[in-house]
Order: C-alpha cells, then sequence, then structure tokens
C-alpha cells in the first residue's frame, strides 16, 4: 500500500475512533470526566483483539501488515457503517468480507438514457462530471448544465450561483462532498481525481474544511429544492439509479414534488 493511502487510512481510524463514545462501543466507564470523549487506542485495540502497539502503528500510516479479518474487526468495533467500511477497505486495498465490489465499466450504452426520460435527468461519470443531460435537466440546471463546467463539485462548491440556487447550501455542499469522498474512494489515486480534488482545496476554503473532516456518506434520493432564477421556488424529490453493469455512473432523475424538502444535486 502507499505511504499516502496508508497515512490516509490512519488518518480515517482516528478521526471515527475519537468520535465514538466509549458506550457506544459497550465499554463500562469511570464517572470521572475524561480527557477525550472518544475511545483510547488501547480500548479500540481490546475490543479487536489485537496490540495497542500494532492498531497504533495502523493509525500512524506505518508499513504494517494488516488482514481483512482483522480489518473487519476494527470497522465492526468503531461502528462503521456500511459506506464507511467500503471506504476503509477501497483504501487498504483489502476485499471487505461483508462486501461484494463490482468494478464500474465504460457506460456507451446509458449516454441516450437521460434523453428517453420525461422529467430532468442526468448521467454522472465516476468522478462526477455530466456525460449527458436531457432538456428538462439543462433547463432546471441552466447555470450547470448550459455552462462549460461539467464537473458537479466544482460547480457547487466555485459557482457563485449554486449557493443562491441550492437552498441551505452550506448543509448541503457538505452532505454533497461526504458523499463524492464514499463513492470516489477508488479513484483516490488518479491523477484526474488528485487534479480535482487538490484544485477545490485551493479554490474552495469550505471545500478544504469539509474535505478534512473525513465524513464518507452515501449518496442517497429523497427531496430537493431549488431557488430558480425564473421559475422560482422549486420542490423535486430525486432518484438515484446505479446501473449494475456500471457501477461507477449514476442516473439520476428528478421528479415533480409538492412538499418542502431540504435541497442538493
Amino acid at each position: 500500500m502507499p505511504t499516502s493511502s496508508r497515512k490516509t487510512l490512519g488518518l480515517f481510524l482516528r478521526t471515527h475512533r475519537e468520535r465514538l463514545p466509549p458506550s457506544e462501543a459497550g465499554l463500562l466507564t469511570p464517572l470521572r470526566r475524561r480527557r477525550t470523549p472518544g475511545l483510547r487506542r488501547e480500548e479500540t485495540a481490546q475490543l479487536c483483539g489485537i496490540s495497542t502497539t500494532w492498531y497504533t502503528w495502523l493509525e500512524q500510516g506505518r508499513d504494517v501488515s494488516c488482514s481483512s479479518a482483522t480489518l473487519s474487526r476494527i470497522a465492526t468495533a468503531l461502528k462503521l457503517s456500511m459506506t464507511e467500511r467500503r471506504y476503509l477497505f477501497t483504501l487498504a486495498e483489502l476485499r471487505d468480507p461483508q462486501q461484494d465490489h463490482t468494478a464500474p465499466t465504460a457506460p456507451a450504452t446509458l449516454l441516450s438514457l437521460p434523453e428517453q426520460i420525461y422529467s430532468p435527468a442526468y448521467l454522472l461519470d465516476p468522478l462526477w462530471n455530466v456525460l449527458s443531460a436531457n432538456s428538462a435537466a439543462k433547463i432546471l440546471f441552466d447555470a450547470w448544465l448550459n455552462s462549460s463546467e461539467t464537473n458537479q463539485l466544482r460547480y457547487v462548491f466555485l459557482n457563485p450561483n449554486a449557493r443562491i440556487f441550492l437552498t441551505d447550501w452550506l448543509t448541503r455542499a457538505q452532505r454533497l462532498l461526504a458523499e463524492f469522498r464514499a463513492d470516489t474512494v477508488s479513484s483516490a489515486r488518479t491523477e484526474p481525481f488528485q487534479t480535482l480534488v487538490s484544485t477545490l482545496q485551493r479554490e474552495s476554503p469550505e471545500f478544504n474544511r469539509f474535505w478534512e473532516d473525513q465524513s464518507v456518506l452515501p449518496r442517497e434520493g429523497g427531496q430537493r429544492s431549488f431557488q430558480h432564477p425564473t421559475q422560482g421556488l422549486l420542490h423535486y424529490d430525486q432518484t438515484t439509479f446505479i446501473p449494475t453493469a456500471h457501477a461507477g455512473y449514476k442516473l439520476v432523475i428528478l421528479s415533480r414534488s409538492t412538499a418542502t424538502p431540504d435541497s442538493t444535486l
């Protein structure tokens, strides 16, 4: 495993260990106030049946050998979600015994799908660049899909229009980035991924702050709100489809809603 991946994995483990209260991990702790609210390294090692020294080295990003079974025990002890587990195992370049992974392939047969849908619809590639979009989507996301900027995160964090168009921009941008981080972990060592992230870190203080938070979340559908420049406040229900044979790609469809929801892309 490359040094950068080991350090990223160690930072991820440390962040989530420090977030987990001992009571949620099933530990009985003294009533006196602890200097840290999260688990200690020795407590995590005890829960996993491994040595404190070895676990410390893992968090420090040292070149130590780790089996899938041991990493699975650590993920279980830290109460990681399925998305967080997938991110962890991808970083470690190991196969999670509880999950199955399918590598994405070229989505040539998917490109025409948005135009066959009446509601706003668009297709994202593994780095969340728009590959195709129908006319309804281009009307709804005019400042994004009719511009030269195809990347969703670059639009959200660098285009001033997004801060008006997306209601509760700060909350939704933070969640979107956590979803992106979880979804693109397998691409983390590629040059396009590193170029995208480094550019956003340099150009957007909010992106840089959220990226350092180490949060990962599954991309979920649901209710969305948009402040359209000519149509006013619009409400939609978003559904994201991931084709079985093209797991790195996403077909996003928005249908009109009468509810008053949160917003995101």
